[in-house]
């Protein structure tokens, strides 16, 4: 499976970028992004772009599958400025991307809580729904709460500062509401077996993905 990887310098961005490293049925990938990921690894390849609305897709063929991991918090931001960075840079690409490669296998990383009153929650909700009707193979991963297991961290300052405060208490929540936070390791490997295998749903709430991304008997990949 040759996969294409957006956002792999961010904290979800790194833990799919190492699991898809790791696993045997990865034969390559191809980060794309603003910056590079500063890893060398022989299955990897980097399309740096400093314009992520410079929609090209020239390098981007033959591929089997898109892995979309980027995306910004809406603190601060206007409706249509938090649009423009979510709804309609994740669009450009899933529609050049389709266009290209009508069969490939596209997991948008969402949230939980997507399709709610909230303006994120809208606004994500709207990029799901497009998502879904663009490729008959998609699926949207709605993220709770990541509990990094590799030194992975985010790019964004007060989700590191929220992290360093409540990374402690996340293996006790996990202990009490199983289903609300999930590791790195079995996001990232949840990923790569819905575009491998394919997923009963379409919307994967956080217990599904962990469920998807749990630890194979005998410790098998």
């Amino acid at each position: 499976m040759k996969v294409i990887l957006f956002g792999a310098t961010g904290m979800v961005g790194q833990a799919v970028l190492r699991e898809c490293l790791r696993d045997d049925s990865v034969e390559s990938v191809l980060a794309v992004g603003r910056n590079p990921t500063g890893v060398t690894h022989p299955k990897l390849r980097e399309s740096i772009r400093k314009d992520l609305f410079d929609f090209d897709v020239t390098d981007l063929q033959g591929y089997d599958a898109c892995f979309f991991c980027l995306g910004v918090s809406s603190a601060g931001m206007s409706e249509p400025e938090y649009t423009r960075l979510t709804y309609d840079l994740t669009l450009g690409w899933a529609r050049s991307l389709a266009q290209l490669h009508p069969a490939m296998t596209f997991i948008y990383v969402s949230g939980t809580g997507t399709g709610g009153k909230a303006m994120w929650a809208q606004v994500k909700g709207r990029t799901e729904d497009a998502l879904l009707a663009l490729f008959p193979n998609a699926y949207m991963f709605r993220l709770a709460m990541l509990l990094p297991m590799n030194r992975e961290i985010s790019k964004t300052r007060w989700t590191r500062v929220s992290y360093a405060v409540f990374r402690p208490l996340l293996p006790l929540i996990r202990a009490i509401a199983p289903g609300a936070v999930i590791t790195t390791e079995e996001f990232g490997r949840a990923m790569i077996r819905a575009a491998r295998d394919g997923a009963a749903k379409r919307v994967l709430e956080s217990r599904d993905l962990r469920k998807l991304g749990a630890s194979e008997p005998g410790g098998h990949r």
